[in-house]
């Protein structure tokens, strides 16, 4: 029982370190295709609402 929990850590543990390794890798892509900016879109919908 004990040792199926060792693995079941490791795989996730695995799982993770592969998800934040993809995401420190593909970040620059992400940030420059990306259209949605949030303190843009909120500043247009005050310039909106003001008016």
């Amino acid at each position: 029982m004990g040792q199926g929990a060792a693995e079941y850590i490791l795989l996730f543990g695995g799982v993770i370190v592969i998800a934040i390794a993809v995401l420190l890798i593909y970040r620059n892509y992400v940030e420059s295709t990306n259209p949605l900016n949030a303190s843009e879109d909120v500043n247009r919908v005050r310039a909106s609402s003001q008016q």
